[in-house]
């Protein structure tokens, strides 16, 4: 009579050496055993002459209603509803309040079957179709008793009682038994899944080393599909390097040149990342960022946040010359920059099996070979680069060069600093000599540092100045 408690797949394998086994009961096998209980019900009735002998006819009906109901749902245009469980439940509840006014309201044969009823409705369709089939199993048992009459005497005697009690109860129990075996299962799924989400992510997180976060949160959110696909688009590309690392690697012990360059590589990293750079590779103690793909806010605050970045790489290459001079490098390591801005073919380059993200066009080479030009410290950037950014950095004209690729020659410009931090307001200082280094932004100092820093700057002076005397 009543359909399963919930109906899931018989198997949810995660692993395929710990599969999730969910034993659930059938529509059909949870209403026939419904019915078999209720057949039995019917037939201790009338065994005992609680209600006429002429209801054979309705005891067949019990036996061979659950087969009807099955074929309907399954064979007709009916399984093509998406409600029909409960259409069905609902046909069950009026069939049931029939057979309670056939029972004519004897006490425990009726209750037995109303419990049923509300118990397969709570547990297939909760609250709402629990008062929707008792409200329906109600209203049929009135009009059914009504035109059939109350039985002479409501009361039942014992040994159908008793079979009434137990055939409800252990279509209750086998149900209950179901439900909590499907519970159980759900749970150890919920938790297996659960517990591969969190290898999932960390398996990401570790894959994420490899890309920029910007292309990996594209692939990851399915922005992006994993193929070999490029596109054109106006982006700023950026190359540095290290002049005076070759040197450099000639004088240290591999280990100590390799933690050197790491570190390199993670302070211009989270710079890079500060501004929304895309950081293509790393090459030797070069480094190449792009801006623009696979996000853009346009190519003019592309380029001014390339240009930005380079700038505060620039000053914070200051203060990690401070700190490897203070660990015993005295090569005087320099980062030289290039910049160019222009039309770039972006995307996945490679193989069905391997691919790399990158970009490829004239401009990337202009970028590159304006990196080689720079001088220790100097940040080169292109015409086009330079038209978008001039009203908020000042630069410097450097004249012309040919670049192959490009049919004419290319003007280039040195970019002093930003507009703002020049002047005698600007928040940016520095002075370096041997045996003594400052670098100083005051936008980023606190009220607390800012007693400190002086207190020391007081300090050092005094020594000084003693040492003058």
């Amino acid at each position: 009579m009543m359909n399963a408690p919930l109906k899931v797949a018989k198997t949810l394998s995660f692993d395929s050496s710990k599969p999730v086994a969910i034993p659930p009961m059938p529509d059909y096998n949870g209403r026939l055993l419904a019915y078999t209980s209720m057949a039995v019900i019917l037939a201790t009735c009338i065994y005992q002459s609680v209600v006429p002998k002429e209801l054979y006819w309705l005891l067949a009906g019990c036996i061979i209603w659950p087969h009807v109901v099955h074929f309907l749902s399954r064979r007709t245009l009916l399984r093509k509803s998406a409600r029909i469980r409960h259409k069905m439940l609902m046909l069950d509840s009026t069939f049931a309040g029939v057979l309670v006014g056939f029972l004519g309201l004897v006490a425990i044969p009726s209750t037995a079957v109303v419990i049923t009823v509300m118990f397969s409705c709570l547990m297939v369709g909760g609250v709402r179709l629990w008062v929707t089939g008792t409200l329906l199993m109600a209203t049929t048992t009135v009009l059914s008793s009504a035109f059939l009459g109350t039985a002479e005497s409501l009361h039942t005697p014992l040994l159908t009682s008793i079979v009434s009690v137990a055939a409800s109860g252990v279509y209750i129990c086998i149900t209950a038994f179901y439900s909590h075996q499907q519970a159980r299962s759900l749970m150890q799924a919920k938790t297996q899944i659960q517990n591969q989400r969190e290898q999932s992510i960390a398996l990401s997180h570790k894959l994420s080393k490899y890309l920029s976060p910007q292309v990996w949160q594209s692939i990851f959110t399915g922005e992006r599909d994993v193929r070999l696909e490029t596109q054109r688009k106006k982006l700023a590309i950026f190359f540095s390097d290290i002049k005076g690392f070759t040197e450099l690697s000639e004088e240290m012990e591999p280990e100590a040149l390799t933690e050197l360059l790491n570190h390199y590589f993670n302070e211009m990293s989270e710079v890079a990342l500060k501004y929304g750079g895309t950081i293509d590779k790393f090459v030797g103690d070069s480094i190449m960022v792009f801006f623009g793909d696979p996000t853009s806010r346009g190519a003019r605050e592309d380029a001014f946040s390339c240009v930005s970045m380079a700038i505060e790489m620039r000053k914070h290459m200051k203060i990690m010359r401070q700190k490897w001079r203070s660990q015993g490098i005295k090569t005087p390591l320099e980062i030289r920059m290039g910049i160019s801005m222009g039309y770039t073919t972006v995307g996945n380059f490679g193989a069905e099996n391997r691919m790399d993200y990158t970009i490829i066009g004239k401009e990337v080479n202009l970028a590159s070979r304006l990196e080689s030009l720079a001088e220790p410290g100097e940040i080169l950037i292109s015409y086009e680069t330079f038209s978008l950014i001039k009203d908020k950095i000042m630069c410097r004209d450097k004249g012309e060069i040919t670049v192959k690729g490009f049919v004419r020659p290319v003007p280039i410009y040195e970019v002093v600093d930003f507009r703002r931090d020049m002047g005698p307001n600007r928040s940016f200082m520095e002075h370096e000599h041997s045996g003594f280094a400052m670098y100083l932004d005051s936008d980023k100092i606190t009220e607390k540092e800012r007693t400190s820093i002086l207190a020391a700057l007081e300090d050092a002076a005094d020594r000084l100045r003693q040492e003058e005397l």
